[in-house]
């Protein structure tokens, strides 16, 4: 049987969950995976909750609607587990990687009394450092390939670097700063 695994992400927007989701598509669509990537749009602004969804499978995949219940969930800003049920559909044997600079065990209570895995890691500490500025998508981009095992973290890696030099081939500091970022980031995930 066709193993799709399904990830939606929360996020506000300008954080650049959208971005994101779509960046681990185009890296899993490298890696050989048929792949999904795409937001759900609604009358969205800046700071606004959104939602975006990826697929990733070893076969085509048919299926062409929203996530209802997804394997993983990323939390880009950790404001919404109080202002959006992030865990409805989510499976217990998933988890839940949340951008936060608190231990999973502290977030559990805020989950709706989810029982799978809780992971955290504080994106905007990671970002800051490597990046100078509060980017987040970078560093939960990595934090989902790590706790999903998705694609091979050190394929991940090196596709991402290359589609970094195409994206950024005249900012090589940029290329620099989001892939420390990644390495950073994917060493930095806490989980419960």
């Amino acid at each position: 049987m066709n193993k799709i695994t399904e990830i939606r992400w929360h996020g506000r927007g300008g954080q650049g969950a959208k971005t994101a989701c779509l960046l681990l598509a185009d890296v899993a669509f490298t890696a050989g995976k048929y792949v999904q990537g795409f937001p759900e749009y609604g009358p969205e602004r800046m700071g606004a909750p959104i939602t975006a969804y990826n697929r990733i499978s070893d076969e085509r995949c048919t299926v062409h609607s929203n996530i209802y219940t997804p394997d993983y969930v990323v939390v880009v800003d950790e404001t919404l587990l109080e202002a959006v049920d992030v865990t409805a559909g989510l499976k217990e044997e998933g988890a839940i990687v949340i951008n936060s600079s608190k231990d999973p065990e502290e977030l559990k209570p805020l989950l709706r009394g989810y029982k799978g895995g809780v992971f955290t890691i504080d994106a905007r500490s990671v970002s800051e450092k490597n990046l100078g500025k509060y980017f987040p998508n970078t560093p939960m981009l990595a934090a989902i390939v790590k706790v999903s095992r998705v694609l091979d973290e050190d394929q991940f890696v090196a596709d991402m670097e290359d589609s970094f030099s195409h994206k950024f081939a005249s900012k090589p500091q940029v290329i620099e700063g989001n892939m420390n970022c990644l390495k950073d980031a994917l060493k930095e995930v806490k989980g419960a």
